[in-house]
């Protein structure tokens, strides 16, 4: 039987005709080319599907980046427009569906990230064990050598403190960097470690202003390890994608520009270092910040919320979050000055912060409020009142259909003094934390003296379910209803 990376490399070969990494099955072939690969991940797809079509870029980029894996993991898609049978038997109803297949068969659905970073953590994660066993200096300056950062364990014997703790970090933050160990006696004499755990920083990302091998020196136990190596893997300035972004806390500054550190590391440094040297001098004077840089065009949609859509020129533009997660923009050009000023007004609370807003509403004197990113606070965060607000999309049909219904409730609860009824639209203003909206419409009940606890609504979305919810969950009894969501007697004559 021809061996799994021997098949890749010969099935890379089709691919490369087209300059995909991609592999593109069929009908005729799906069944004997997918048998004898150990793990493999399939797309099932339609070239008319718009999800299939945003898709496409980052499972290419993924599939680049996995046939160098160890091992590699081939991608690999199949035209459900044309390969009717293979999609059929394998119960395609949707697109794109992805499965992940072992040795021919579906092992399971594919349910992890959809962009590369995230594709390529979750298969990477399923090829092997979660670390590697270095058996020679080669293969150490091998995998070392690779552009990531790396985790590597030095210990003489598998019964070690060292040894125990360093699988179970490796089990538990799997997919997050790689990991490495060795007991092989040349390896812990060219490292000159002996029962520890280094993290190892990747070549382009070396520098002056810290340490290319960090040694852990603290207590030898899950969690300390784990707190450690989540603070060192950001570094002084980190390479910040969207694979990692969720790992950043504030407060936090990031310099955007041509991040590239496959076809321009020298010219992705220049800039780096720069900021690197800012970063250095506020650590040492015990400024609590962390720095990064990323790629704007990656990050185009952040840049719109910071109102920096149109970016031009080679320097870096700069952004950052404060501890409360306000944001701010360095309005002057980068430079090594501007930056520590920018850095240090920031964090002294001497800026404005940047607020995406519509213009205040003329009247506001409706059942519904409307709020703006300049409202927010005056209307949502009001611990006087209640709060009822839903988060829509001006194009989103649901919020559509919804729109009356909710017009109706904040007219029949216009005169309750204890709660306020209000709408945003989330596509033109900041939606401020802990709200977090992940569709349309999103519906958030906060309760006075407990802003910074909202409920997500989930009940139905007739005027009678609101009230009804509103009755009970309201702090102080509604005038006109019992907690019930009864009418008084007495109370203003409305029919729901």
């Amino acid at each position: 039987m021809v061996d799994m990376y021997s098949l890749f490399c010969l099935l890379s070969l089709t691919a490369l005709a087209y300059a995909s990494d991609v592999l593109e099955f069929t009908d005729s072939n799906f069944e004997d080319n997918i048998k004898p690969l150990n793990l493999a991940l399939v797309e099932f797809y339609a070239p008319w599907c718009g999800h299939c079509k945003r898709l496409a870029p980052e499972y290419e980029k993924a599939a680049t980046t996995l046939k160098d894996n160890d091992p590699p993991v081939p991608l690999i898609k199949v035209d459900c427009t044309v390969e009717t049978s293979t999609c059929s038997k394998h119960g395609v109803s949707g697109y794109p569906t992805l499965k992940i297949f072992r040795n021919g068969e579906v092992s399971e659905d594919y349910s992890g990230p959809r962009e590369a970073g995230g594709i390529v953590k979750t298969m990477a994660s399923k090829a092997g064990p979660t670390s590697k066993e270095i058996t020679s200096v080669a293969e150490a300056e091998k995998f070392l050598g690779k552009n990531d950062y790396v985790v590597f364990a030095f210990y003489s014997s598998s019964s070690d403190k060292v040894a125990e703790t360093f699988h179970k970090v490796a089990d538990s933050m799997n997919g997050e960097c790689k990991f490495a160990h060795s007991t092989d006696k040349a390896v812990l004499e060219k490292y000159g470690y002996k029962n520890n755990i280094v993290l190892f920083q990747p070549d382009s990302l070396k520098s002056k202003f810290e340490e290319a091998e960090r040694k852990y020196s603290d207590d030898m136990t899950l969690y300390a390890v784990k707190d450690w190596l989540k603070k060192e893997l950001l570094g002084l300035c980190a390479h910040r994608t969207m694979d990692n972004a969720d790992k950043f806390v504030t407060p936090y500054v990031v310099a955007y520009f041509d991040v590239d550190y496959k076809k321009n590391v020298k010219g992705t440094n220049y800039w780096r270092n720069r900021v690197m040297k800012v970063g250095k001098k506020l650590r040492d004077a015990g400024k609590n910040v962390n720095f990064a840089i990323s790629n704007h065009k990656d990050f185009s949609h952040e840049l719109g919320e910071y109102g920096l859509n149109d970016v031009k020129g080679d320097k870096p533009v700069v952004a950052g979050r404060d501890k409360s997660d306000k944001k701010y923009v360095m309005q002057e050009e980068f430079s090594m000055d501007n930056l520590e000023k920018f850095v240090n007004d920031m964090l002294d609370g001497k800026l404005e912060p940047h607020i995406k807003s519509e213009p205040l509403p003329e009247d506001n004197s409706g059942g519904v409020k409307t709020v703006v990113g300049k409202n927010f606070d005056e209307i949502v965060n009001n611990n006087d009142k209640d709060v009822l607000i839903e988060f829509y999309a001006p194009w989103c049909g649901h919020c559509k259909s919804l729109e009356p219904k909710y017009t109706e409730l904040g007219e029949k609860l216009i005169d309750e003094p204890g709660i306020t009824i209000a709408k945003m639209d989330a596509t033109a203003n900041d939606v401020n934390k802990p709200y977090e909206v992940t569709g349309f419409p999103t519906i958030y009940f906060a309760p006075k003296g407990s802003k910074q606890n909202p409920k997500r609504y989930e009940g139905g979305r007739e005027v009678k379910d609101f009230i009804k919810y509103l009755a009970k969950e309201s702090t102080d009894e509604l005038q006109g209803y019992d907690r019930n969501g009864k009418k008084k007697k007495g109370g203003k004559k409305q029919e729901l």
